[in-house]
């Protein structure tokens, strides 16, 4: 069955997002999933929750691959640790649909999805594989610049002058989508949310506390769903938005 379907490599880090867009790619292609390891905090977690979550779906091609260089230039709170993770603020709201929060928040990992997409590039031109899957979000997000649109649309301009065929594109199913869009569709697609990790800080129970915690725990609660995964501690109730 597969052989008959079009070839696409998903990246999947092991979160909410990754997870519902592999989701999709299962549904649609014959997908391959890319895991990238570049020395954030929760490296171990996030690997564990990729194998499972491509054990739920059935991707059986799947690669695991580790970037030093996020780790070695530092710069973010995910991979530095001079750099502590931040509480959200209790106005925290991420970027609203008309624009960008002023001030990128120090969890931004320099350029990262650029690095990422280069290797699901590479990987697709060795799998014949004419479609690559993100599950980038610019809506209801903290604002990381290679989270836009635009960012894409350049990218692939580029993959088309850089690579041997030039046919390969990078799509982004959930960019325009709100959090608590894609918590409602992952639950329509059977998305194994249980097995995902989005917490920036812990590896046993999710902080409940950073930007990633409390925009997915709002994405839960506004959806009408439970989030399946443990946390410490919660204050999606006082920052839910209006």
């Amino acid at each position: 069955m597969n052989a008959q379907r079009q070839r696409a490599v998903v990246l999947l880090s092991g979160g909410m997002d990754s997870c519902v867009c592999a989701a999709i790619a299962a549904r649609d292609y014959d997908a391959a999933a890319l895991h990238i390891s570049y020395g954030q905090r929760t490296e171990g977690r996030e690997q564990r929750s990729f194998q499972a979550i491509c054990d739920r779906l059935g991707l059986r091609d799947r690669l695991v691959v580790r970037n030093p260089i996020f780790a070695a230039i530092g710069g973010s709170a995910l991979t530095d640790d001079a750099i502590a993770v931040p509480e959200a603020p209790p106005e925290f709201a991420g970027i609203d649909p008309n624009g960008h929060e002023a001030q990128i928040p120090v969890t931004y990992v320099p350029f990262r999805n650029a690095h990422f997409l280069a290797a699901a590039v590479s990987w697709a031109e060795v799998l014949g594989a004419e479609k690559i899957l993100i599950g980038a979000v610019e809506q209801d997000s903290s604002g990381y610049p290679d989270c836009r649109p635009a960012f894409y649309r350049a990218y692939n301009e580029a993959i088309k002058a850089g690579t041997k065929e030039g046919t390969i594109e990078v799509i982004t199913p959930l960019i325009g989508l709100r959090k608590w869009e894609i918590v409602t569709l992952g639950l329509e697609l059977g998305a194994p949310f249980d097995l995902t990790w989005s917490c920036y800080s812990r590896e046993d129970r999710a902080c409940g506390v950073c930007d990633s915690c409390v925009l997915r725990l709002r994405a839960f609660e506004s959806a009408g769903a439970h989030d399946p995964i443990p946390y410490v501690e919660t204050k999606v109730s006082a920052l839910r938005p209006a």
